[in-house]
């Protein structure tokens, strides 16, 4: 078996094809089910992925970012279906919200399943969840067969990178496998809603913006809730 560690830059892979963005989507899941971390494109930034069921996985992932212990990290999903075993209860409003605005760029906020990294949750038994629209970034998941960690491609507290040759010079040798999908819209990160509590919370205005969210937010009981920008 090939060792991770021993490779000094990591392996790029085009996938901008059709036919070579399947292979390169196989390999990138391979090289993820070996515990590894790869680069991909979404439809903002370039993300991170690794196992979110792999301690290790999350460990590495942590210091290739140099991210402190106490911030989330997010989890993309192929399809909606997948958010139930993430979580402890899926309110309907999760239902809702996810057949308006996935695939796309709002991050639901849910009550952790138990067995769930607290790497993942920062210890508040919460985990964030979302559908990309990016067709590499779902297709990953697909490819991986189930959840893979969806935090931005950067050290943590710089910048996050919209192409593979920004992620090969911010993160280097610290990764695996970088997808190079092209370069990505940048511009305004996932919108990220917490629908664990009542009325739901807007943690960070996003690519979906807070008027957008106001009529599931009033329905919900939420009209006028504030938007806590957290970064």
């Amino acid at each position: 078996m090939e060792d991770l560690n021993a490779r000094h830059r990591p392996l790029v892979v085009h996938a901008r094809t059709g036919p070579d963005a399947m292979e390169a989507l196989e390999r990138a899941a391979q090289v993820m089910a070996r515990g590894g971390v790869v680069a991909y494109p979404t439809e903002s930034f370039y993300g991170l992925g690794a196992d979110p069921e792999s301690q290790g996985a999350l460990e590495r992932l942590m210091r290739a970012k140099g991210r402190p212990e106490g911030r989330p990290i997010l989890l993309l999903i192929p399809r909606t279906e997948a958010m139930e075993a993430l979580a402890a209860r899926v309110p309907l409003l999760a239902y809702e919200l996810a057949e308006r605005f996935w695939p796309g760029g709002l991050t639901l906020v849910l009550e952790a399943a138990e067995g769930i990294s607290p790497l993942l949750t920062a210890g508040s038994g919460k985990i964030g969840v979302r559908v990309s629209s990016h067709t590499l970034a779902r297709g990953l998941c697909t490819a991986f067969g189930g959840a893979v960690t969806g935090t931005s491609a950067n050290i943590s507290g710089m910048p996050p990178c919209r192409s593979a040759r920004g992620v090969l010079s911010a993160l280097g040798a610290r990764l695996d496998l970088v997808l190079d999908g092209g370069e990505t819209p940048g511009r305004s990160p996932s919108t990220v809603l917490d629908v664990s509590v009542s009325p739901p919370r807007i943690l960070r205005e996003g690519m979906i913006t807070a008027e957008a969210l106001q009529p599931y937010l009033r329905k919900a009981g939420a009209a006028g809730d504030p938007v806590e920008k957290i970064r």
